[in-house]
């Protein structure tokens, strides 16, 4: 994997650049969709790359292991070949699956014994494991085994899980050195920081981190519940600390207005579950402020989804047809939305990065951000 920055903002930390696979070129900042299960829900192959357009797409080793299970990946040739995919794909390690299931699972030295939510059947996740899974899905950027730690978080907690994810990291390190990909294309390995909402452990991994000398870095533990001021806070302190040369990624994150607050801080990778989600309930982002499309409001509001045309769903349906869609409970309103949302974010993000790219971004970043945050 290549990193090359291309321009940096000159009135915050903003950077465009490109990361360059065996899968082709992504243009950062970007973001990624989620695909946990091989798709993107409610969302074709084609809808993908024709409307939306990522460079990149993330799928989910927790349920892909889960199902299909890696022998059909292997069988298939790996998540590429199984989903009809020829573009990047990034796994997560499933570390943050392990954490949501904290009901249903024991953490210990070796790794987290858990409980599958399907079957209630036992599984163990280990470091190395863990890099077993990757390789046999086969995604071209894969992530530590880490502990994500809740929010709130006890101090002495933060600290010990932080130096087991250290420890985890140097093993999961070991087993890739160990192996080689399966299907002819390389993977690379990136770690994770973690250390809560905590400044001084938040350094202390970030240091760790940068030390490792990985071709790429992530920020993982924020997004779980803390204020958004916290989360700019520790990814400020982290991203002071990753080296400038390699791309970085804040995982699971976040709001229209997330991702503009952390590329202005450095940050060049994303992924969240919000724009299909918050699309499956109703909730439109855009330039102007967000839309609850199943407000009476839109009941006879025959001007398009948006006028500002992201995707072809949004010229092509009104407001009216889309509240009436999702009024019905058809499967096709959560389709447009969802298409709509993710076109969006992809918007934002490319057009974040032309404006690094002129100089221009500080001001119009702040004027998105007070836009996006306005009620429709």
């Amino acid at each position: 994997m290549k990193f090359e920055k291309l321009k940096v903002d000159p009135l915050s930390k903003a950077r465009a650049g490109t990361i360059t696979t065996d899968h082709g070129t992504i243009e950062t900042p970007i973001f990624m969709p989620v695909g946990t299960r091989a798709t993107v829900k409610g969302i074709h192959q084609k809808e993908l790359r024709e409307a939306i357009n990522p460079d990149i797409i993330l799928g989910n080793t927790y349920h892909l292991f889960l199902r299909p299970g890696t022998e059909i990946l292997k069988k298939a040739g790996g998540l590429h070949q199984f989903m009809n995919w020829d573009r990047n794909i990034l796994t997560d390690s499933g570390g943050y699956q392990v954490y949501s299931l904290s009901a249903n699972r024991k953490i210990k030295e070796e790794g987290v014994k858990f409980k599958s939510h399907i079957d209630g059947s036992m599984h163990w996740f280990t470091p190395e494991n863990v890099m077993d899974i990757q390789r046999e899905i086969g995604a071209d950027i894969i992530m530590a085994f880490d502990e994500c730690t809740p929010y709130p978080c006890d101090y002495k907690y933060a600290k010990r899980s932080m130096h087991m994810t250290h420890r985890w990291l140097e093993r999961c390190i070991k087993r890739i050195n160990e192996t080689e990909p399966l299907y002819g294309h390389q993977q690379t390995l990136f770690p994770i920081v973690q250390g809560s909402t905590y400044k001084d452990l938040r350094q202390q991994s970030a240091e760790y981190i940068a030390g490792v000398g990985a071709e790429g870095n992530a920020i993982g533990g924020l997004s779980v519940g803390e204020p958004d001021d916290e989360m700019y806070a520790m990814t400020e302190v982290v991203n002071n600390i990753l080296p400038e040369d390699k791309p970085r990624y804040l995982m699971g994150v976040g709001t229209p207005i997330n991702l503009l607050e952390n590329i202005a801080l450095g940050v060049d990778m994303f992924d969240c579950v919000m724009p299909t989600r918050n699309a499956r309930n109703g909730m439109l982002f855009t330039a102007d402020g967000f839309i609850n499309i199943k407000n009476k409001k839109w009941e006879d509001d025959f001007s398009p989804i948006d006028a500002n045309g992201y995707t072809w769903v949004d010229t092509e349906y009104s407001k009216a047809y889309l509240r009436h869609l999702f009024s019905v409970k058809e499967l096709l309103g959560l389709q447009i939305a969802s298409i709509h949302n993710l076109g969006f974010y992809l918007w934002l993000v490319r057009e974040a990065r032309q404006q690094i790219i002129d100089g221009t971004f500080k001001p119009w970043k702040e004027k998105m951000v007070k836009n996006m945050a306005t009620r429709l």
